[in-house]
């Protein structure tokens, strides 16, 4: 216990003045006249002196009220220059109460009391800036990754509210935000496998979605964490495990071919059944043979020629193109159009083949049929039944081409980009590590929007089935490639689609541990739906006028003083603001040693164009 003296001292060193109004939250402070130096050394430390963006302490009896200085003026009485004004003493800080401490050294944020005209003001100790900027609880668990931006102070997060909850990364190109989402999981898994790793391995799961390869270096995150570098580009590339349905799956389906919910959804749920009932069939090749042979009887018997033409196309689609010599074949070679009679006849005889049905087999596509065999690809073979499903819903008109078609033919035109990106191994699993990168850099555009989509829903609905008592953290690096709300790159129903499932994923996931962390240089790009959902937020500097009006919208929790720093914000240096603390902290987010950063530096000309 400090001795009257000493602590009449103490004080009188880091008085900085009294309160010389109040009105509402907004506190003036008058300065004393030896407090206008920038720095003091106090107690072995160098404390930064008052000024605009640091705290200051009101004491008010047993409670210290903590103000934030917001700007401070020069008032002169005899209306002389603010310059003599200042040296006179005169400054007049504007301070805005953001919490207080209790008896007991606790940071509360909120305004519990007002002071009172002539109330001490007093700088921060190290000791009260800590107590202040203490986010963890009693028995949580840290993150060490920042300081305090003003006093240079080591800041940590907690583990409990932030990593269990979503997180939003914002920033410009440069800024810092790679550093920082890699330093929040670089810690985060450290300090989870320290506390018991086979737990950690058992009960948490965390998957990236990195656009850039950024991610992929061995230190990168974490040591311990697999890497699916995915290709378009060729065969050589890692490939994501589809698990047990497989291609057999409504929602995988669906999402490959980007199908509408209403109409080609239900059709390909058709096709799938249809799917199952025949490969489940002892005979499987022959029960498919004798359904295409049924269903070429039905359509050499038909008057539609436009239904009869669209129905033959689909049939080159399923039967081979060549016959057992190599040769290409036209189905309907032996066959020719009757107009009058509006039906087919066997091709330069008067055999009308809708009257005599008997002679249907011994037409060449009837006999074509046995030439049919299986792909042995599941998507080839998932692609061959969607015709013969289409068949059957054109002939009982449950359907009309320009509405399915597309489907099917959005699954042609990416079978080649599925089978290099995808596996169908029924025993593959995805989370053979705990930390799965999904690295997208070699993938075209068409697959960077679909894979993340598909993953997310998959690994987020077979989430929901383990239960209680595990987490999966879904991270998204360069967010906007897929939450864009702006992309003109796709059918607005599809766009539609994308962002209701990531929406769904932050509003409801909580509830079931899934938490999603976004990182993105264009936050005004990303659905206000998701970005208003998150609950912690790690704002870098931000420049564009759009950027930083959706920032304000979604963070109403932000003062007017932070948010107008936000552009100038140096390189590494965030606000940080959201539930796991108790007001805005505008800290320095160390930065990363050069094994363990993702690859996001900018390329140096002196590098690459080394002296002579």
């Amino acid at each position: 216990m400090l001795f009257e003296p000493d602590r009449l001292a103490r004080e009188a060193a880091l008085r900085v003045g009294e309160v010389s109004a109040v009105t509402g939250r907004k506190v003036f402070i008058s300065v004393d006249t030896d407090k206008n130096l920038s720095e003091l050394f106090f107690d072995g430390d160098v404390l930064r002196n008052i000024a605009v963006g640091s705290y200051v302490d009101i004491r008010k009896g047993f409670l210290s009220l903590i103000g934030k200085v917001e700007g401070e003026n020069a008032q002169a009485e005899d209306r002389k220059s603010s310059t003599l004004a200042y040296l006179n003493g005169k400054r007049i800080l504007t301070v805005s109460l953001v919490g207080f401490l209790d008896h007991k050294g606790h940071f509360f944020g909120g305004t519990k009391e007002l002071p009172l005209v002539g109330n001490e003001a007093f700088l921060l100790t190290k000791e009260k800036v800590h107590q202040v900027h203490n986010l963890i609880a009693q028995d949580g668990v840290a993150l060490d990754v920042a300081q305090s931006e003003y006093e240079g102070y080591d800041i940590a997060l907690p583990v409990d509210g932030l990593m269990n909850s979503h997180i939003a990364i914002f920033g410009n190109t440069g800024s810092g935000k790679s550093n920082t989402l890699a330093m929040l999981y670089q810690e985060f898994v450290a300090r989870m496998r320290a506390r018991n790793t086979a737990a950690f391995e058992s009960n948490c799961r965390i998957i990236l979605f990195d656009f850039n390869n950024e991610y992929v270096g061995d230190a990168c995150l974490t040591q311990h964490k697999a890497v699916l570098e995915l290709s378009t580009r060729n065969d050589n590339g890692g490939k994501i495990p589809l698990g047990g349905a497989g291609f057999a799956d409504i929602e995988i389906v669906s999402i490959l071919a980007d199908a509408t919910e209403k109409t080609q959804k239900p059709f390909l749920k058709r096709t799938l059944d249809l799917q199952k009932k025949i490969l489940g069939n002892p005979d499987s090749i022959g029960y498919m043979r004798n359904t295409l042979r049924l269903q070429v009887t039905q359509i050499l018997q038909m008057s539609d020629k436009i239904r009869v033409d669209l129905l033959m196309d689909y049939l080159r689609q399923i039967l081979p193109e060549h016959d057992a010599d190599g040769e290409r074949i036209e189905l309907a070679a032996d066959l020719e159009w009757h107009n009058v009679q509006s039906e087919y006849k066997i091709r330069g005889t008067n055999t009308f083949l809708k009257s005599t049905p008997a002679q249907i087999p011994e037409t060449f596509v009837y006999g074509h049929v046995a030439s049919f065999e299986f792909a042995n690809d599941a998507v080839s073979d998932l692609i061959t039944f969607a015709y013969v499903q289409l068949i059957w819903d054109v002939l009982s008109n449950r359907a009309q081409n320009e509405h399915i078609a597309p489907a099917i033919n959005k699954l042609k035109s990416k079978q080649a980009d599925i089978r290099k990106v995808f596996s169908n191994d029924p025993a593959g699993n995805l989370f053979e590590s705990n930390v799965v990168v999904i690295a997208l850099g070699g993938v075209n555009l068409e697959m960077k929007k679909t894979i993340p989509l598909l993953v997310a829903k998959k690994v987020y609905e077979d989430h929901k089935r383990l239960g209680p008592n595990h987490t999966l953290n879904m991270v998204i690096d360069e967010a906007h490639n897929i939450l864009s709300r702006e992309s003109f790159r796709e059918a607005e129903s599809w766009k539609d689609y994308r962002l209701e499932t990531f929406e769904e994923i932050i509003k409801e996931g909580r509830k079931f541990g899934v938490f999603v962390t976004i990182s993105s240089q264009r936050p005004n790009d990303i659905s206000p739906t998701i970005t208003s959902q998150a609950h912690n937020y790690f704002i870098h500097r931000l420049i564009n006028q759009k950027d930083l009006q959706s920032i304000a919208s979604a963070v109403s929790y932000i003062d007017k003083l932070t948010e107008e720093s936000i552009p100038t914000l140096p390189t590494g240096t965030c606000i940080f603001s959201g539930i796991a603390g108790q007001m805005p902290l505008k800290l320095a987010i160390r930065p990363l040693e050069e094994q363990l950063k993702p690859r996001s530096a900018t390329i140096r000309f002196r590098d690459i164009v080394p002296a002579a």
